[in-house]
């Protein structure tokens, strides 16, 4: 498959956003009592993270190159640890 380095960068940009909205969510959800609010943050964590698995697969697709350093890669090892990093979603209630 050949890379198109566009889309590898709109969907690098993706992954920034959206990693950082993670992370907003989950200080959100620890910080707040209100139960509507904890439940609107953790459907949103539900989809994000949805969204951030999508995008790890598209890159695992695309890291099939044989190149070392390239946008792919990036773009795979930044879903890999975003994933990682945000695991709290089936333990979300227990922060």
């Amino acid at each position: 498959m050949k890379e198109s380095q566009s889309l590898t960068n709109n969907l690098l940009i993706e992954i920034d956003v959206l990693s950082n909205r993670l992370r907003n969510i989950k200080q959100s959800y620890k910080t707040t009592e209100n139960k509507a609010l904890k439940g609107r943050l953790f459907a949103e964590n539900k989809n994000i993270f949805k969204r951030v698995y999508e995008i790890h697969k598209i890159a695992k697709l695309l890291n099939k190159n044989n190149e070392r350093i390239n946008f792919s890669n990036l773009l795979f090892e930044i879903t890999k640890r975003t994933l990682n990093e945000n695991k709290f979603e089936s333990n979300l209630f227990f922060l």
